[in-house]
């Protein structure tokens, strides 16, 4: 009890003693939930990186759709070149978060009895994700998120020539009028936003509001017109 009198004060944590030392020295099993809750944080880390990653990629050949803060020169080779290097680095700690989770609960699997002598192991693991956690979760915020701009220009670009936006008009077109109107842009190389208006099936002011982000990320289809595919011009 003294003990842990000493260490509450020592480090300012709530510490408290176990209820049966007898179990605390048998079963590991806190240090393998603890473990698993950092996994998970790698994890979404991991999947944030990947996200950012996919997004800042190129321009030219890639998504392009974030501008990552530049933290260093990519390549020796070609100039001008920079690459994601904080999530990339972030991604590396993610992965040796989820490393030392599996070494961890294979530590804890194997105590006989009542002792684990593999506690040494537990604890370079746990403390060592601690620690990876801890300054890469620091630089992702400080050196690549708060930094993160948006490509206003290459974003609605790629908007304004994808298909997919098509599926924003189904609800006031009608599904089969949309297929030929998409299928007319498409063999022509063009905007599908252009031949839609080319058709006098909506008007600029409509189109644009079908397709804008409160429209096709809103819930359910409030307000959906009756299909107006009868007598689109061809």
């Amino acid at each position: 009890f003294r003990a842990t009198e000493l260490l509450r004060e020592a480090t300012g944590l709530g510490l408290a003693r176990a209820e049966n030392l007898v179990d605390a020295t048998q079963n590991t099993d806190a240090f393998v939930e603890v473990s698993g809750i950092l996994r998970a944080l790698a994890s979404t880390l991991l999947k944030a990186c990947t996200d950012l990653r996919l997004l800042a990629s190129g321009p030219e050949a890639g998504l392009g759709e974030l501008r990552l803060p530049a933290r260093q020169a990519g390549s020796s080779l070609m100039p001008g070149k920079v690459n994601p290097v904080i999530p990339e680095a972030v991604s590396q700690a993610a992965i040796a978060v989820m490393a030392h989770d599996q070494a961890l609960v294979l530590a804890c699997s194997l105590g006989n009895l009542e002792l684990n002598q593999f506690m040494p192991l537990i604890a370079d693991s746990l403390l060592g994700s601690l620690d990876l956690l801890c300054g890469a979760c620091e630089a992702l915020r400080t050196l690549c998120v708060e930094g993160i701009e948006a490509d206003e220009t290459r974003c609605r670009q790629t908007v304004e020539t994808s298909t997919a936006a098509a599926t924003s008009l189904v609800e006031t077109l009608g599904y089969d009028a949309v297929t030929a109107l998409l299928q007319r842009a498409r063999a022509q190389d063009r905007p599908l936003r252009d031949v839609v208006l080319e058709s006098g099936a909506m008007t600029s002011a409509e189109y644009d509001e079908m397709v804008s982000p409160e429209s096709v990320t809103r819930l359910g289809s409030p307000g959906a017109r009756p299909e107006r595919h009868q007598g689109l011009s061809d």
